[in-house]
Formats: C-alpha cells, sequence, structure tokens
C-alpha cells in the first residue's frame, strides 16, 4: 500500500464520525434518525416501528460522513449496549419526557453509561434530547426539571452535557442537532460541571 493511498484513507477516515443513538424503548430514537434522513437525505418520513437489535445510517453532512447507530432500548436489549461503545465519537441519549414513570429510569440508564466512561471514551461528546415535548402540559417547567435533576447527577463528574428540547415528529428543536453532532453549530445549551467521579 503507497504512501498517498494510506494518506488518503486516514483524510477519509478523519471525516467519518460514529453517532451513538440510545435511550429507553419508545422514547423516539429512531424517529430523531427519521427526522434526520429525511430532512438532509431527502428520504421520505417512514412509519417508526421499534428497534430490534440495532440499525445503521450513514448519513454526509457538513464534509463529514456521519454513521448513525440506532440501538434498540428495550431491558432485554440493555445488558449489550456496551459492546456498541467503542469508537462512539457521539452519543446521543434520547429521554421521553412526556413519560414521567420512566424519566428515573431513563437518567439511571445514563448515569450507569457515565460511570464507565472508560468503556464509552473520555472524548466521547454527550447530547441528550428531551423528546416529545410536545406531549407535556407544562413543558418549560418539565424541561427545567429535568436539566436540574441531571446537572444534580453529573456535578461531581467532568461531562459535558448538551441538552434539548426537541419534538422528533415535527422536527422542532433538532435544526441544530446535525451541527452540533460535527462540532459546528450552536450549543444546544448544557450542563457542565465539575470533577470527580460519580458515586
Amino acid at each position: 500500500m503507497g504512501l498517498l493511498t494510506i494518506i488518503k484513507k486516514q483524510k477519509l477516515k478523519d471525516k467519518e464520525l460514529r453517532c451513538l443513538v440510545l435511550g429507553l424503548d419508545n422514547s423516539g430514537k429512531s424517529t430523531v434518525v427519521d427526522w434526520a434522513l429525511s430532512t438532509y437525505k431527502d428520504k421520505p418520513r417512514q412509519p417508526v416501528t421499534p428497534t430490534v437489535g440495532f440499525q445503521i445510517h450513514t448519513l454526509p453532512y457538513g464534509g463529514h460522513n456521519i454513521q448513525i447507530w440506532d440501538i434498540g432500548g428495550q431491558s432485554t436489549l440493555r445488558p449489550y449496549w456496551d459492546n456498541y461503545f467503542d469508537k462512539t465519537d457521539v452519543l446521543l441519549w434520547i429521554i421521553d419526557i412526556a413519560a414521567a414513570a420512566r424519566v428515573g429510569e431513563s437518567v439511571s440508564e445514563l448515569e450507569v453509561i457515565l460511570r464507565n466512561r472508560d468503556r464509552l471514551g473520555y472524548s466521547c461528546r454527550i447530547i441528550v434530547l428531551l423528546n416529545k415535548k410536545d406531549l407535556v402540559d407544562n413543558p418549560t417547567e418539565a424541561i427545567d426539571a429535568m436539566k436540574q435533576r441531571l446537572d444534580e447527577i453529573l456535578k461531581l463528574e467532568n461531562i459535558p452535557v448538551e441538552v434539548k428540547a426537541t419534538d422528533a415528529l415535527s422536527g422542532h428543536g433538532l435544526e441544530e442537532l446535525m451541527p452540533t453532532i460535527v462540532g459546528r453549530g450552536k450549543r444546544f445549551g448544557g450542563l457542565e460541571s465539575t470533577s470527580g467521579p460519580l458515586g
């Protein structure tokens, strides 16, 4: 293999981003992915069914090829999530804020992942989408409470997390998602914590 071929392959690799989409089942992960594909690849919106296992999509954006890994969120699949952590550049965590009874479960699962940052990688950026805001009676209050809760969990950990309220069906709140994933957009306005381990 010649030097020019190696350099070319490295340049292509440098432009690849791996985005892992996780969250509980029925949080809207596949709907977020479907919105991105329809918006940036002109694919028609599809009826969304629960993801069993995983789906991989490649989305060109801003000179990058973004590999989107949409992983099923059923409780039986969660023990296998860490099999997908290697070489992840961005973790996109989706929370259904309309399902009040499951918000705690979702936050706990995220906390477990963040406690094991050595598996996910310390350079991996975290984006949290508070999805289905259109189904919440007082979305501002619910969103503020959720941000405060995440802040309390992360205050002992040096983990920058960006948080945004969204409605994946309409795409409201997702306008800056892809620029944020490639690191060029306006920050969603997330949480900055100090240092030290969770525990």
